[in-house]
């Protein structure tokens, strides 16, 4: 009997075991939000989810049905066939005006967004620079682009002007990075990265993934919060997290959007997403204009739970948005602390290798709109108790 070929696999998983790298998956009943939810057969207030706005699961089911009566559910080709419809076409004009830009374009994930942008924008003969703790859609598309890849350490403006200062030949030069990480809940050095930008004549693309919706006098992100939107000139979202729907965008010139119909491959050889989704994106997009207050809100409440943390004496790393970490470096210890949640009715989930580099495994508290104050001070009670038996 020939010898099995993924036999491999056995002593790879068991790796990943010793490690405790090893993930599974788990199943969630009911709707998202912040709980308690149906969450492996336990029901747990949800510290998880990137809902940040409380609206997956409310406000846009009428616009979905209505849509989905209307022009069924699948589009049936990609959008340069005849897969893009009505309600695609009106986002994107809604999402223009939204972020104050000539157009958008709008794809399947903001991981596709990412992916097809960069690679669209940079080839072999041209050099792209990224923040060492960027997305790994980030990370990819710069991969798949077969430009020369410039990694900086995380947020170091030193090295990157360095980096951009050496006479190296290159057709074109593209700065990328997140505004908002998604893992230490940090902000990107967004005016010093439009100075350089415009200093060395680069490209700076911004994925506002974590951001929008939540910063902003508008909601438009961290590109307003900050006043950096005329240096920017790629910005991608997601419809994913504050907007609770699915789908990315890129935002920007006229031109930009045109280039990227005619090079940015998933976005030509993919299926469009049904309408249905841009109807509730639509409905969750009126939302973040009407009601500036819930990001307020999950604002004020961030900064209750991040002051509580760092009191008690954990390291939230340098977090100063609704993405909280603790850091604790070992993933055993991780993975202890979150299943101790878990006995205390809370879902906060373990982050290892590869989502984090080897040594920063933390807890991501991962805040929305819909906890209450007492959720809040219900993980504050259970992590005061770990962090007493962890100085005791």
């Amino acid at each position: 009997m020939p010898a099995d070929p993924l036999r491999w696999l056995d002593d790879e998983l068991a790796a990943l075991d010793a490690g405790e790298l090893r993930r599974r998956r788990t199943v969630r009943e009911g709707p998202q939000g912040a709980g308690p939810i149906g969450w492996n057969g336990c029901n747990l207030i949800n510290f998880s989810s990137n809902d940040y706005l409380g609206l997956a699961a409310s406000g846009a089911l009428h616009a979905v049905l209505q849509t989905i009566e209307r022009v069924g559910w699948g589009s049936g080709a990609s959008p340069l066939v005849t897969g893009r419809g009505a309600v695609h076409d009106a986002l994107e004009q809604a999402l223009a005006r939204f972020e104050g830009t000539q157009a958008t374009l709008l794809f399947s994930s903001g991981y596709a967004a990412n992916l097809s942008t960069i690679a669209a924008l940079a080839g072999k003969s041209d050099a792209v620079y990224l923040d060492a703790k960027n997305h790994a859609s980030i990370i990819d598309g710069c991969r798949l682009s077969g430009a020369r890849m410039e990694v900086y350490p995380h947020g170091d403006m030193a090295f990157l002007q360095r980096r951009l200062a050496r006479r190296d030949d290159f057709r074109r030069r593209l700065i990328v990075t997140d505004s908002l990480f998604s893992m230490d809940g940090d902000f990107a050095p967004l005016a010093d990265l439009a100075e350089l930008a415009e200093r060395y004549a680069a490209m700076l693309m911004v994925d506002e993934a974590h951001a929008t919706g939540v910063f902003g006098q508008s909601g438009r992100g961290l590109c307003e919060e900050f006043g950096v939107e005329s240096g920017v000139h790629i910005r991608v979202g997601t419809l994913s997290k504050a907007l609770g729907s699915m789908g990315g965008f890129v935002a920007g010139s006229a031109q930009l959007i045109d280039w990227l119909v005619n090079r940015a491959r998933s976005y030509i050889f993919s299926t469009a997403p049904p309408e249905a989704l841009a109807a509730a994106a639509l409905e969750a997009l009126g939302v973040v204009i009407s009601e500036p207050e819930r990001r307020t809100i999950l604002r004020r409440r961030a900064a209750v739970l991040r002051a509580g943390l760092q009191d008690q004496g954990w390291n939230t790393a340098l977090s100063n948005s609704h993405i909280v970490p603790v850091v604790l470096g070992d993933p055993g210890r991780t993975m202890a602390l979150s299943r101790v949640l878990q006995d205390h009715g809370l879902l906060v989930p373990g982050i290892r290798p590869p989502a984090v580099p080897h040594g920063e495994c933390l807890l991501r508290i991962s805040l929305s709109y819909q906890h209450s104050d007492q959720d809040i001070q219900r993980l504050l009670d259970a992590l005061a108790e770990q962090a007493g038996r962890r100085l005791g």
